[in-house]
């Protein structure tokens, strides 16, 4: 049965859920469903957005690192979207980590879904779980570590895989970003900063820094002729670095930037990904590209999982080590069957993809709620 006549509110909090639920919305529109989508104005989520084909709403914006900015945004963006979804009225929702959805829907007595890879986000989640009604999450995070932060566990939905797995599975190669940031394939660097407005790093690292300033200019100096994309998560880590990499900022293959369009298809074509933060070193190396996360803390579960299963994740906190290695892996240079599809596909599919069990779940209990 169609969801016809059924009405969807999906709300967009970050870049990551941005780009993962591109499929899942399409799934619900395929099946006749009326959706209401709205998003909070945070790193780069409202280019990814306005670079798909759906209709959203701008509603708030993060509140920095500051928890009274934090609280005070919080609040802001309840007012706004309270009577919104009441007009709206819609029969489900589905989040990623929204705090004001969760909290929203629970008042309004909505049935609600969330997708939750994150347990080190602990005032989130302990906000969140105690009014979800539903919690996704892979099998290689401990169970416990969602019911340490009040989540039910009969509320917890397990699969065997990764939330990246949701877009990897789906994609596609495409060569144009080669033409259109005049790059050959392997010859350039993609680096991503530490997610410091994170509740888990705050107080533990400044907003505005960044180790890339530490150990990329070892890696330049040996590779002079690549090119190097920093992407950064805020204005004030790009200043950061444009001060900090005073020379090598002014280089033209040294590009610092908030925003990358098409970003698995940077890290499929490029000849290394390194990352302080979770998200883009797991697409990477899903894909099949040599990748280094230096995180400043604890290697998470799904990190574990990709090593194990033998995906080319590293985990390097010492950007001393960090430079040795990314320059190691560059002299190796990539083979020829690595920008094959088939250098992925295959390795992933036997894993789990969530956006699917997200779907097959709401779709089954509206469906239920139609016949009875």
């Amino acid at each position: 049965m169609s969801l016809s006549g059924k009405k969807i509110w999906i709300d967009i909090e970050q870049p990551k859920t941005a780009i993962m639920f591109k499929s899942l919305w399409k799934m619900f529109q395929n099946e006749k469903a009326e959706l209401f989508i709205t998003a909070r104005d945070y790193d780069s989520t409202y280019q990814i957005l306005d670079n798909s084909d759906i209709t959203y709403l701008k509603i708030g914006r993060h509140g920095g690192e500051k928890l009274e900015n934090k609280l005070e945004t919080y609040i802001d963006r309840l007012k706004q979207l309270v009577p919104l979804i009441k007009k709206f009225s819609p029969d489900y929702f589905v989040t990623f980590l929204s705090i004001e959805g969760t909290r929203i829907a629970y008042g309004l007595k909505i049935p609600s879904i969330c997708m939750n890879d994150e347990p080190r986000n602990i005032p989130v989640c302990k906000l969140i779980h105690p009014f979800i009604e539903k919690i996704i999450t892979p099998k290689c995070i401990p169970e416990e570590l969602y019911i340490k932060l009040y989540a039910d566990p009969e509320k917890i939905i397990r699969y065997n895989g990764l939330d990246e797995i949701a877009w990897i599975s789906e994609y596609s190669p495409n060569p144009e970003i080669l033409k259109n940031f005049e790059v050959d394939r392997g010859k350039y660097v993609l680096i991503r900063t530490e997610p410091t407005h994170a509740s888990y790093l705050i107080h533990k690292v400044k907003p505005e820094e960044t180790q890339i300033k530490a150990f990329l200019p070892q890696i330049f100096k040996e590779f002079p002729n690549h090119k190097y994309f920093l992407l950064v998560r805020s204005k004030d880590q790009e200043e950061f670095l444009s001060k900090g990499l005073k020379t090598l900022s002014r280089e033209k293959n040294v590009i610092i930037t908030q925003y990358l369009p098409n970003l698995v298809d940077f890290c499929f074509y490029g000849g290394l990904v390194i990352s302080g933060g979770g998200t883009i070193v797991r697409e990477s190396s899903l894909l099949n590209v040599p990748s280094i996360e230096f995180f400043p803390g604890k290697s998470a579960p799904q990190e574990k999982f990709l090593i194990k299963n033998g995906f080319p994740l590293e985990h390097i906190r010492d950007t001393d080590n960090l430079s040795k290695r990314a320059i190691e892996i560059l002299n190796q240079g990539p083979t020829i069957e690595r920008f094959k599809i088939s250098s992925f596909k295959g390795k992933i599919n036997q894993f789990e993809n969530p956006n699917k069990i997200c779907f097959d779940f709401v779709k089954e209990n509206l469906n239920q709620c139609k016949n009875s």
